[in-house]
């Protein structure tokens, strides 16, 4: 299945990441939403999601996306919610309204949105914006 997914994780404490060529960035405590896809012929949702998670509980790995450098970092992941559509930037344009904070071009690299990973302080308000999509 090709689509859009929703990358749902937690961070444990503030903390400075360096994030490939973006350098170094301040990451606050609380949840984050990183809104990807998967589009190729041989690169599908299950693929990249699973990649992710490997990273995730790994902690190694060949570190090519800005995410990467997230999951092999102290972020766990919460939840995963996949969508068989192309939305990557709809939906990050609308988490990005609901957002306390988005992270300028993460993730973003090949599009013209302000970002793809956003910060949500409160669970609740995370909740609800995911539920609104």
């Amino acid at each position: 299945m090709r689509g859009t997914y929703i990358l749902v994780m937690y961070l444990e404490k503030d903390t400075k990441i360096r994030i490939g060529k973006l350098g170094v960035k301040r990451f606050l405590k609380g949840y984050y939403c990183y809104v990807g896809s998967a589009l190729g012929k041989i690169t599908n949702l299950e693929n990249r999601i699973g990649r992710h998670r490997r990273l995730n509980k790994e902690k190694k790995g060949n570190l090519r996306w800005h995410i990467d450098y997230l999951l092999v970092n102290k972020v766990s992941i919460k939840n995963i919610i996949a969508f068989n559509k192309k939305i990557e930037c709809k939906v990050s344009k609308y988490l990005e309204r609901n957002s306390n904070r988005t992270i300028n071009g993460f993730g973003s690299s090949d599009c013209k949105c302000k970002g793809h990973l956003h910060y949500f302080k409160n669970l609740g308000v995370l909740k609800k914006s995911i539920k609104g999509i």
